[in-house]
């Protein structure tokens, strides 16, 4: 009898939990957005779910999600060089998005190697495997780093980090060279003491940039290079001389972009995942319309709208149902998430939009999964909805 009464307390004992921490929930944050799943996907806390919200950067959880399935955690983004005849040295850019000074002090030494010490007669930049016309919508032409232009060939996430002081300009940077483009770019646009700056006025400038940066990494190396950096194509029929593939594979780029927000870093995850499925050159169309497929095939077409891969546009749509689904789909990968609280979670952060996504332990429920979505400057709520959430369950 008594083993019997016990059960049946053991089953109610959830429901007043359940009620308490909505409860809660409520008397917090009324208006906001906010939805608890368990694994089994039943809701255990849902208020204002069918409310669409600006996702902010949460949406780079639905990026990590389809670069996993198309790309692969393993998938190596790659760099093309190749030499003519006259020694004029071709780099075809494959959109990698970190090549950083870190990355191009091997990738020179590996070069020098393959291609020797003669001097170069040149360097010619193909960028072509992006458009020359490609935007991003939610990316203004301003300074801020985080807005930096996409490309198929950028150095330093398509950025510039240096020290001004009046006219004089150094690099903040001991592993970067400072270039001319560098100078005469944070001359034009940095500001006076330390700081970064994006290169979003004119494609040819950054790409000038890079090509600067990788004939200063050539010279480390002990490579010569006499010519001028122009921009081109390959010539038809020209065979690679070295192919460089990215040190770090999608998977550690993605704990990286999760982790820093970088808004470059997710468009150019996201525009390869069309490229991939469909053919380059790349395009925004392709993508959208990879993505779009497989929201689809997942049910999640009317609750997941996607105008790009960063959360950078205030077009994009979810609701919490669409994201909790997403959230469900990337669980395998949930350890790429590293939240600034410690948790397996990510932040979106826009003027009058704070959200925050990701799974939460608790002690009757196991691992849940949450969306929390307010339409305030208020950072610090969500957080105390997720420690309501956490401590609640």
């Amino acid at each position: 009898m008594w083993s019997r009464l016990l059960a049946l307390a053991l089953l109610l004992l959830p429901v007043p939990v359940l009620a308490g921490v909505k409860e809660k929930v409520a008397s917090l944050a009324p208006s906001a957005v906010v939805l608890v799943t368990d694994a089994k996907g039943d809701e255990l806390v849902a208020q204002n779910v069918d409310r669409p919200f600006v996702p902010a950067s949460v949406a780079k959880i639905v990026t990590a999600w389809l670069a996993m399935e198309v790309l692969g955690g393993d998938y190596r983004f790659e760099t093309r060089f190749y030499l003519d005849d006259k020694r004029v040295l071709y780099v075809r850019g494959g959109g990698d998005p970190f090549l950083i000074s870190e990355e191009l002090a091997p990738l020179a030494t590996e070069l020098v190697a393959a291609v020797g010490k003669e001097p170069i007669a040149g360097i010619v930049l193909d960028a072509s495997y992006y458009p020359s016309n490609l935007r991003i919508p939610g990316i203004e032409e301003t300074d801020e780093a985080y807005n930096a232009l996409n490309s198929a060939l950028a150095v330093n996430f398509n950025t510039i980090h240096a020290v001004r002081s009046g006219a004089k300009v150094r690099a903040a940077e001991k592993q970067t060279p400072i270039t001319p483009v560098a100078i005469a770019q944070f001359r034009a646009h940095g500001p006076n003491g330390n700081g970064r700056i994006s290169l979003s006025h004119d494609p040819a400038v950054s790409l000038q940039y890079a090509g600067e940066l990788i004939a200063a990494f050539i010279e480390r190396a002990g490579g010569d290079v006499k010519g001028r950096i122009s921009i081109g194509t390959v010539p038809e029929g020209l065979k690679p001389v070295y192919v460089h593939r990215q040190s770090r594979t999608l998977a550690e780029i993605l704990v990286e972009l999760l982790r820093a927000s970088n808004n470059y870093i997710a468009n150019q995850v996201f525009l390869e995942i069309g490229a991939r499925r469909l053919g380059g050159p790349v395009s925004l169309e392709k993508s959208l319309r990879v993505a779009n497929e497989m929201l689809a095939a997942h049910g999640l077409a009317a609750v997941i709208h996607l105008e790009e891969g960063s959360g950078i546009s205030r077009d994009n749509r979810f609701t919490a149902r669409g994201l909790a689904k997403v959230l469900e789909l990337f669980a395998p990968h949930a350890d790429l998430l590293h939240g600034h609280d410690g948790g397996l979670d990510k932040t979106g952060t826009m003027d009058g939009v704070r959200t925050l996504a990701g799974y939460a332990e608790t002690s009757s429920h196991g691992q849940v999964r949450f969306v929390i979505s307010l339409a305030s400057n208020d950072g610090e709520m969500r957080f105390r909805l997720l420690r309501t959430i956490e401590s609640g369950l």
